[in-house]
């Protein structure tokens, strides 16, 4: 079996929140998902959407955007903190200029790679596996 193999062996079937709002980047990151047998919430890229999908919806993780129409995509990530479930974030900031709660989560940098993206899903496979447990 190849990496590749593997790795999609590892992330089929999750569900994944997807929040961004360039429509292209929003385009290749869901095919990429998908690609991987991932199940695809969205792609949304507004901060009352996101904010509805993450309130109401059952999902593993997400890919959170920080800059979406609406706002900061911080609400959407608080919110995934109070309910324990794992997140990145997709963004171009540097850390220092996150809010201080959410510095120590991880970061998906952009422009980012296709391995940088399974990388982060990996990330929330394996966070999701031991709140499981």
């Amino acid at each position: 079996m190849t990496v590749l193999e593997l790795t999609t062996a590892k992330l089929a079937g999750l569900r994944i929140l997807l929040v961004e709002d360039d429509a292209m980047l929003a385009m290749l990151l869901e095919r990429t998902l998908q690609r991987l047998g991932i199940t695809v919430l969205g792609p949304v890229g507004s901060l009352s959407k996101a904010l509805d999908l993450a309130r109401f919806q059952e999902f593993d993780g997400a890919i959170l955007d920080v800059t979406i129409q609406g706002g900061d995509v911080y609400p959407v990530a608080d919110l995934l903190m109070t309910r324990g479930i794992p997140f990145v974030l997709a963004t171009g900031y540097r850390v220092e200029h996150l809010p201080a709660n959410i510095r120590g989560q991880r970061l998906l940098r952009k422009p980012y790679s296709n391995d940088e993206i399974t990388d982060a899903l990996q990330y929330i496979a394996e966070t999701t596996l031991k709140r499981a447990t």
